[in-house]
């Protein structure tokens, strides 16, 4: 191991509970051990990754929030007794890894509550909603501090809360508290004076206008969490430890308004001020660690930073609340682990929370222990399997109901929380199979292959594999996804997998009756209507090395359009946007945490952005475009870069010897490609 993380594995302690070193795997909704958006139950699936990851040297495990009230079915999580015997007769084996487990407990969403088309038709329809309370009850579950606009939604706005409720779900959490112990949990965490979840919510003044004793004062509006940790400690006693999820700053200009890195602006939540006295004040009422990041639901891009926000970009404020605490403080956000360990090296942090890296690899820290940080898959922060919730204008949470209630898969590894349908089944028959494409399908198809035990071989028409994640991956920061890049060139050396580069592949037949997998990807739609087309730049050419002006238009938003004019601007050019739709997002599978970093740092740098707006002439130092209205504009630029999308481009027809993967079936994203190459390696 490098001596420079040797701090990350040094003991420490939480009340009187020891935790054998400070890595935390920080809670994710999906890891539940009692089920996710479903009836409580032991869930098995939630039970084999947390101690897949415990057996692989990490010191504290947080499963996926639990919510003390669970908004599917009404359900109180105290009064299922069964899962708590299931969950005793659990514990002596996870204990064997010598990790700790502390459950985190949530009061629930509040006006953060995703809410999708099919709810607002539930709550908006006098009839469906009163039939519709058995099994989600709308109005309870978003419930808040006071009447507010929900996060993603303005046909379910949050009335508020009765005292009569807070009390209840105080008591709730005492009760569930107390069985987890008996259960032999080591400790709970309360979720959250954090996020802009529930009682975040009434800890917040933009939120809480109450002029009851919970709202007003300071006081009164941190008093929910207080009575929770109080009542917790009444029924379990002061030797069991309660953490508490903390976001030290809010990062939040107002409803559906975050801050940016960097940005001047005027917190509208919890500022560091609030915050300093807010911490000292927790501490005092019971509880016994700070598990720290920043943000709110409104600025949802500091809780769940995407590629765009700076490493470790929440470490400086949890530092500096430490200074403000004796107990425990652990930092979560894109952490890097050499910069915590210096930091708990230096007494400044005492935990490292990570959470999505063990989506992408449950044994990273046992490789970084053995010195072999190469073997890790990396976390690439796309949000697209593991929390795919988007938003864009007129619509509000666009995501597949399978998706809603099957969270923490992860795009680049298809097995985790998928173990069910997607292991290693060794083949009956080996078998040759040859891969037309080594693009990252046709390298996740290989490296399935051989495991299973067949014998894969590679044909790529380029001298380097790759594909057009190279493009993709290009961007300065993405230095993430070229870590990936490296990893399937790695795992094709270790595996000893067949490589011919320079070898492209015209027909098929050639191979005979042995099985081909197509992974030959996609072309760029090519806008050939449109007069002067031929002097745009494809958005690939510009992301291999093409030259550009300085006033660059970018014709298509969406994810790659965006990006592209993100990394523009960065350089220091001068993009400008140009999308057909009413939103620069709108697209399916773009975490909202993603797409409102990327509107609201255009907002912010002031890079023009005209939306309903087509194009219809690319002239040699302008474009002409015409807006919803008719009206025409012309739009001055040095260079105009294509971001039209792609059409599918199989070398072959799909048949009981053929396989198409990836692009070339279907355009789609990062996780289709990997998901269905992993699957269709396993017919084989």
């Amino acid at each position: 191991m490098d001596s420079k993380l040797k701090s990350l594995f040094t003991p420490w302690k939480i009340g009187d509970c020891e935790v054998k070193n400070r890595i935390v795997l920080t809670s994710m909704g999906g890891t539940d051990l009692f089920g996710w958006m479903e009836r409580n139950h032991f869930d098995e699936a939630g039970a084999h990754f947390l101690m897949e990851v415990a057996k692989n040297n990490v010191g504290l495990v947080l499963p996926g929030c639990q919510p003390v009230y669970n908004p599917m079915f009404g359900q109180w999580l105290y009064k299922n007794k069964k899962m708590y015997q299931d969950l005793k007769a659990w514990m002596p084996e996870f204990h064997k890894t010598g990790a700790k487990l502390f459950i985190q407990l949530t009061a629930g969403f509040g006006r953060s509550f995703t809410v999708s088309e099919m709810m607002e038709k539930l709550y908006t329809n006098k009839v469906l909603r009163v039939l519709s309370k058995p099994f989600m009850d709308l109005d309870k579950i978003t419930a808040t501090a006071s009447p507010s606009p929900n996060r993603w939604s303005d046909k379910v706005p949050s009335r508020e809360m009765t005292r009569e409720e807070i009390h209840e779900f105080v008591q709730a959490f005492a009760k569930t508290a107390k069985m987890l112990q008996d259960a032999g949990v080591d400790g709970v965490e309360i979720h959250a004076v954090h996020e802009g979840y529930l009682l975040d919510q009434f800890t917040l003044k933009y939120v809480n206008h109450r002029t009851d004793e919970y709202g007003g004062s300071f006081e009164n509006r941190y008093r929910f969490a207080v009575e929770i940790v109080q009542a917790i400690k009444k029924a379990c006693g002061d030797h069991f430890p309660v953490s508490l999820r903390y976001s030290v700053l809010s990062k939040t200009k107002g409803f559906r308004m975050g801050a940016l890195p960097g940005e001047d602006y005027v917190e509208a939540g919890r500022d560091m001020e609030e915050s300093q006295k807010a911490a000292r004040y927790l501490q005092e009422a019971g509880y016994d660690m700070l598990n720290c990041d920043n943000g709110t639901y409104d600025a949802w891009y500091w809780a769940h930073p995407p590629i765009y926000m700076p490493e470790n970009c929440n470490l400086e404020d949890v530092e500096h609340i430490r200074k403000y605490v004796d107990i425990p403080v652990v930092c979560a956000g894109r952490l890097d682990p050499y910069v915590a360990a210096e930091a708990i090296e230096q007494g400044k942090l005492d935990g490292a929370g990570f959470a999505r890296p063990f989506l992408a690899d449950q044994e990273w820290v046992t490789k970084l222990i053995e010195d072999r940080p190469e073997d890790i898959r990396p976390c690439i922060l796309c949000h697209n399997g593991c929390f795919n919730m988007c938003h864009y204008k007129g619509v509000p949470n666009d995501q597949d109901l399978y998706d809603s209630l099957h969270l923490a898969r992860c795009a680049v590894n298809a097995q985790t929380m998928q173990w069910d349908k997607h292991f290693i089944r060794p083949a009956d028959v080996s078998k040759k199979v040859h891969i037309i494409g080594g693009g990252i399908g046709g390298m996740e198809a290989a490296r399935v292959l051989k495991l299973r035990g067949h014998v894969p071989v590679i044909h790529e028409k380029s001298l380097v594999l790759g594909g057009t994640f190279i493009a993709a991956s290009a961007e300065s920061y993405k230095g993430k996804l070229r870590e990936l890049l490296a990893w399937y060139r790695r795992q094709m050396e270790v595996l000893g997998i067949e490589v011919h580069l320079g070898d492209e592949i015209q027909d098929i037949s050639q191979f005979g009756q042995e099985p081909v997998i197509v992974a030959t990807g996609a072309q760029p739609r090519v806008l050939g209507k449109i007069p002067g087309h031929e002097r745009m730049i494809e958005a690939c050419e510009y992301l291999n090395g093409a030259e550009v002006g300085e006033t660059v238009a970018v014709v298509g938003g969406g994810l790659t359009g965006c990006e592209i004019a993100y990394e523009l601007a960065l350089q220091g050019k001068k993009p400008v946007i140009v999308e057909m739709k009413n939103d620069l997002i709108a697209q399916k599978g773009v975490c909202l945490a993603n797409s409102s970093y990327l509107r609201e740092w255009f907002a912010l740098h002031q890079v023009p952005v005209y939306l309903e707006t087509s194009l219809k002439k690319v002239e040699e130092k302008a474009i002409v475009c015409e807006k919803k209205d008719g009206k025409q504009i012309e739009i001055p630029c040095d260079s105009v870069i294509s971001s039209a999308g792609y059409i599918p481009d199989p070398l072959a027809q799909e048949n009981k010897q053929v396989y198409l993967v990836g692009d070339c079936k279907k355009v789609g994203n990062l996780r289709s490609v990997i998901w269905g190459a992993y699957e269709t390696a396993m017919k084989i």
